[in-house]
Order: C-alpha cells, then structure tokens, then sequence
C-alpha cells in the first residue's frame, strides 16, 4: 500500500512541477533555467515546511511517504539542474552556469531553513509548540 501512496504523490509532484516550470517559463523566457530554479526553491521551502509540521503534528502512516518520497521527489529536479548547469557552461555562459550552480544550492537551503522557521512559527502562534 505504501508504493500506491508514493506513486500517487509521485505522480502529482510530476504535474505540479510541469505546470509551475513551464509557467514560469512562459513568463520569464528561456535565457536562464528559472523555471527548474523556481521549482527546486519552491520544493525546498515546501519539504522544509512540512518537515516542521511534521515534527510536531503527527501524520497518518500513507501521508509522510506519499509527502516526502512520491510529492517531493517527483516534484524537485536536480537532475535537470546538473543539466541545465552543464548546457550554461558547455556553451561558454561561465557566468550563468556558476551562478546557477552556487545560487540554487544556496538559495535551496535557506528556503528550506525558511520553510522550517515559518512552521515553527506558525505552530507557535497556534500553541502547538
């Protein structure tokens, strides 16, 4: 039952990264990989969060997989980062591809730590902490 649940969330972080990458390419154009950097903060700040919550609101058992490994691991792309990254610096955009590399990896991990606090937060204020 547990694979059914990290399918079923696998399945609907795939979409949700689909739709959200290819709106923000649409609005902001290809010159740079916003879109994949978009989705991986956006995922950051999300896992973050809910780990958070998680910590202090107890999940049912088929949620925290279908969250965690299906949502998330479909929904984040650090494979299509490597890629991107490699293309920007094949092509001579030293500039871009090091940036892309060193701003994702860094802006990833503050979202996380801010997805964190905010649910500490937010879970203070409610009296759940």
């Amino acid at each position: 039952m547990k694979l059914l649940w990290i399918t079923l969330g696998g399945a609907l972080g795939a979409l949700a990264r689909y739709a959200l990458s290819g709106f923000v390419y649409t609005w902001l154009g290809p010159t740079f990989p916003w879109g994949t950097l978009v989705v991986n903060l956006t995922g950051c700040y999300g896992l973050g969060l809910l780990w958070a919550l998680s910590e202090s609101v107890a999940l049912p058992p088929a949620i925290s997989p279908l969250i965690f490994i299906g949502f998330f691991g479909a929904f984040t792309t650090f494979s299509t980062y490597g890629l991107e990254s490699f293309q920007l610096l094949r092509d001579g955009e030293l500039l871009l591809g090091l940036m892309n590399l060193l701003g994702s990896s860094l802006a990833g991990l503050l979202c996380v730590a801010l997805g964190f606090l905010t649910a500490r937060l937010l879970l203070h204020l409610g009296g759940l902490l």
